[in-house]
């Protein structure tokens, strides 16, 4: 079968083969066909080696499909059931699982060092224990959700990740106050489901931050107030907040230096909520009178901060009511063929989500 590999960390490139295939079936687990999977930045930064992630690898985690075959022991799917790929499912028996904190479960990464794929050549890795970049791909049980039949594949996809991300960060970590002033500095597809998510909690002012015009004026239409570029985030924060810093800054890159501003541009009491995923050698500082001084609420959100399978249902749902736009979130479309020209378009920021149909 057709997958994208990434033969070596640091490569820029993905090499799509044909004789790549699945492996790893059996008891507890599902084999999908791909039918829609998105780029997430995270591909990206596993590929530099900015996440940490064995090669050879099949880049990409959020996708959605068909279940071609179950395993024994499996239960609440069958052949033909359509679903979206859960790159962290949850085992429900370890301690943070226990504690209601199910995107903190261990098991999933646990997976990411297992290969699931191989070529003649030998085994191959998905990312994130998954690796949508492919036509069909053997999972655990729990990484397969099932999707209602109204919701298209590619939508699907993008609520595995990005969407649930974004979404989450806003309503389950931060909990942002109708009223309320935020500040997004990213805005990729994860910043923009952030914005959406500030927009749906009822935020006041939503002020998006980002270098790249095409996604400034993008920000505008998901529900930002205003958009800046980073040299003018300074001008806004005077003219919004008087100065004093916004309830809620959103950090979506995943460096420490976005991070710094993030806190910068924080009011006192106020809240910055690390969204982006970053690299283990990049140290975030702040000194430890300021962090007490200024009471600031520092809160990372990992893939949402809540439980993703109900977050999932939430999402759809904001999606059938209109209240939130995943549609137009897909700025690019292409075959696995393309799968370099839409690395190229995340790296310049030209693209949104790009969906990738197999």
């Amino acid at each position: 079968m057709r997958a994208a590999v990434l033969h070596e960390i640091g490569q820029d490139k993905l090499e799509v083969l044909d004789d790549v295939e699945a492996v790893g079936f059996g008891p507890g687990k599902v084999r999908l066909r791909i039918r829609a999977t998105g780029l997430c930045h995270s591909d990206v930064s596993a590929m530099s080696g900015v996440l940490p992630q064995p090669a050879p690898f099949i880049p990409g985690h959020e996708g959605a499909g068909e279940v071609l075959d179950v395993g024994d022991g499996v239960s609440g799917l069958s052949a033909g059931d359509r679903v979206l790929v859960c790159w962290l499912p949850a085992c429900g028996a370890c301690p943070s699982c226990k504690r209601g904190q199910t995107q903190l479960c261990l098991a999933g990464f646990m997976n990411a060092g297992t290969p699931n794929f191989k070529r003649p050549g030998g085994d191959v890795f998905g990312f994130a224990g998954t690796g949508t970049f492919t036509e069909e791909v053997v999972v655990g049980a729990g990484c397969a959700v099932p999707i209602p039949d109204d919701v298209p594949f590619e939508i699907a996809a993008l609520i595995g990740c990005g969407v649930t991300t974004g979404l989450g960060a806003a309503i389950n970590t931060a909990q942002v106050e109708a009223g309320s002033s935020v500040a997004v500095i990213g805005c990729g597809g994860v910043g923009i489901s952030t914005i959406q998510g500030a927009r749906v909690q009822g935020a006041a002012q939503i002020v998006a931050v980002d270098p790249v015009a095409s996604r400034r004026e993008a920000a505008l239409r998901f529900g930002a107030t205003e958009a800046v570029s980073p040299d003018e985030f300074a001008d806004a924060k005077q003219r919004i907040t008087a100065g004093e810093g916004f309830d809620y800054v959103f950090e979506v890159v995943g460096k420490s230096a976005t991070a710094r501003t993030a806190y910068e541009n924080t009011r006192r009491g106020g809240t910055l909520c690390v969204v982006g995923a970053g690299a283990m050698d990049d140290h975030f500082q702040v000194n430890m009178f300021e962090l007490f001084f200024d009471e600031k609420r520092i809160l990372p959100s990992m893939y949402g901060g809540g439980d993703v399978l109900r977050s999932y249902e939430r999402a759809i749902a904001l999606w059938r009511a209109g209240r939130i736009d995943l549609e137009s979130m897909i700025t690019h479309r292409v075959r696995l063929e393309g799968i370099n020209d839409a690395l190229d378009q995340m790296r310049t920021g030209e693209s949104l989500r790009t969906c990738v149909e197999l």
